[in-house]
Formats: C-alpha cells, structure tokens, sequence
C-alpha cells in the first residue's frame, strides 16, 4: 500500500500517508497497524486520555530512529484540532494537542508520534490534578520480580488507608500505579506522592527506596515521586512504547501481577487481550479517592523534622526543599 489512506474517524476525515511506512522493525508492523491498533482499544484509551493534553514524541522514521519531543503543535493543523496552552515550569508555555478523540491520536500518529505523554488535568477546567501517579523504577541490579513486589506493597498500603489503586505496566521495565484522586493542587498531589515514597520505604527497607539521588538508592524500587510534580507528564495507558518490539503501557488487574510478562504485551497482542479480558479500569475516572491519609503523613514528616524532597533541576527551588545536590558533591564541597 502506497499513497494516503483517508479515513472517517467518527465524521472526522483523518489523513494517513504512507500507511505501509514500518513503525516497529522487529516484528515489522507498520503506521497502518499502529493506526488499527488505536482504533481496536478507543473505548478505554480515550477512559484514561480523554481531554487531557498530550506531549508528543515524535518518530517519523520509526521505532529506534531519530526522535524529539513536540510540547507544541505544528502552525498548519486542521480547524477541528483542539488545543491547550499547557506551561513548563520555568513558565514557558506551548499550545499542547489535546486528546479530544480518537481522530485527535490518530492525528498525531500519522505525524509519527510512537509516544504520548498525559498531563495530569483535562481540558476543560483549571489545572487541578485528577490522578496520583506511581512509577516503580527498578535501579540497576533490580529484575522485574522486585517491581512486582514493590506493586502489590504499594497496593497494600494504599488499600490499608482505603484507596483503591489501578495497575499498569510501563510499557519498559517498570510498572505504574494509579490512583483516580478527588481533584487537588498538583502540588498536594507531589505531596502525598512523596509521603507514600517515604512510608514504603519505612515499611521495606530493603527493597525500596524514596532517595531522589541515583548514588543512595543502591539495588532498590525507587518510587519516583517526582513524576507527580506539576506540569510533569506520564506516559499514558494503553499507548504504544517507542521500542522496536512496539510494547504497550497496558492496564492489567491486580490478579495478572504474579504471572504478567510486560514485553508481550505489544499493538499486536494487546487488542485480543482486551477483547477476552475488558478493560481492569473500567469506571476507574468514577471512583475518585481522597489524599487525606496520605497527605496526614506528609504533615506528620514535615513535623517530625523532615525536610521536602528534592525537586526535578527544571523546576524553581522550592520552600522547604534541601540543598538540590547530590551527596557526595555537598560532602566534597
């Protein structure tokens, strides 16, 4: 197949050119296959990204190519594209895609996006954050059967003060713990983010950690908070990884955890799960959550003399925060 396809994506024209352009070598799917994939997951796809904006990396040469990053959308777009001004920390601002539908991802890939990545507030209301986002990160010498620990301790503790947490892998080597939250300031949310960080490291010492500096993490789960500072994005669920094997950032449940293999969970293998299985998140965005417990712990932390975690070197040094150097440079210095 050469040319452009166009297609009518719920009365919307949508454009695909090159749509036997390869995507993903190693299996050798291509832009169309990526275009079908989306179409076969819409329902819950757009459950988790609809209306929220979009960061955009962009692959036009495939999988394993040149890539960047695209915060703003290109100056020719069609007139039903909708857009937000989304700003950076430093207060740089950018008109974001957002993902309005699914003629809006589908937009975007044909532009060569293999990756999109969600900001934390939808559209159409002020910039109050809606999800905690957990990311499991195994630091060097970690396997996967120690992120999948460190997962269902996470879920343990959530649901020890009663919040029903939601499960995805990464769509790399890590997994994501969500949480549907009762609207909050984002920076309430980080809060809470790096309470939780703190009491799972107290409770599993040994397996992980909350240490923001790569040199004190040792062979641990780091859980980075981080990820839930302002105007930070996530990789969205259901999206397709920019990796040669074309993995998926997929939502599994709870019981899938023991026996889950994230790398075969591809655009190829993903759609027929979903017809089997449904969607884990199903009514996931009805059921929102309070951080009351968790952010109880964060003024308990900050009363017993703890200090805020380091923040992201983009962002502004902030009230509260230590020194934003690593330790073994304060000492040297």
């Amino acid at each position: 197949m050469t040319g452009k396809l166009v297609l009518d994506v719920d009365g919307v024209e949508v454009t695909v050119s090159n749509p036997d352009k390869v995507y993903f070598p190693r299996n050798g799917e291509t832009k169309l296959d990526l275009v079908r994939y989306y179409q076969a997951v819409a329902g819950p796809l757009l459950g988790t990204l609809r209306d929220r904006p979009l960061l955009l990396e962009r692959y036009p040469g495939g999988a394993g190519g040149k890539s960047w990053f695209q915060k703003r959308v290109p100056k020719d777009i069609p007139d039903w594209l909708t857009t937000r001004v989304v700003a950076t920390p430093n207060g740089t601002t950018s008109d974001a895609l957002v993902a309005a539908d699914l003629a809006h991802v589908l937009w975007a890939v044909n532009l060569g996006c293999l990756g999109f990545h969600v900001w934390p507030f939808r559209d159409h209301g002020p910039e109050v954050t809606d999800e905690l986002r957990i990311d499991l990160d195994p630091s060097p010498g970690v396997g996967f059967a120690e992120v999948r620990e460190a997962a269902g301790l996470t879920r343990q503790l959530l649901a020890e003060v009663g919040i029903e947490a939601h499960l995805k892998t990464s769509g790399s080597r890590g997994l994501h713990v969500y949480v549907a939250v009762v609207p909050a300031d984002g920076y309430q949310v980080r809060a809470a983010a790096v309470a939780l960080a703190r009491e799972l490291e107290r409770r599993h010492p040994d397996l992980i950690t909350a240490k923001w500096w790569k040199e004190e993490r040792g062979e641990r789960v780091f859980v980075d908070f981080n990820q839930n500072a302002p105007h930070k994005t996530v990789f969205g669920a259901w999206c397709v990884r920019p990796r040669v094997g074309g993995q998926v950032s997929t939502p599994i449940g709870w019981d899938e955890l023991a026996d889950v293999v994230p790398d075969d969970l591809t655009l190829s293998t993903v759609p027929a799960r979903l017809a089997e299985r449904g969607d884990p998140w199903a009514g996931y965005a009805d059921r929102p959550q309070s951080l009351a417990p968790l952010l109880a712990w964060s003024e308990r932390d900050l009363a017993d003399g703890l200090m805020d975690a380091p923040w992201p070197p983009v962002y502004p040094k902030m009230p509260g925060e230590p020194p934003r150097v690593a330790p073994s440079r304060a000492k040297r210095a």
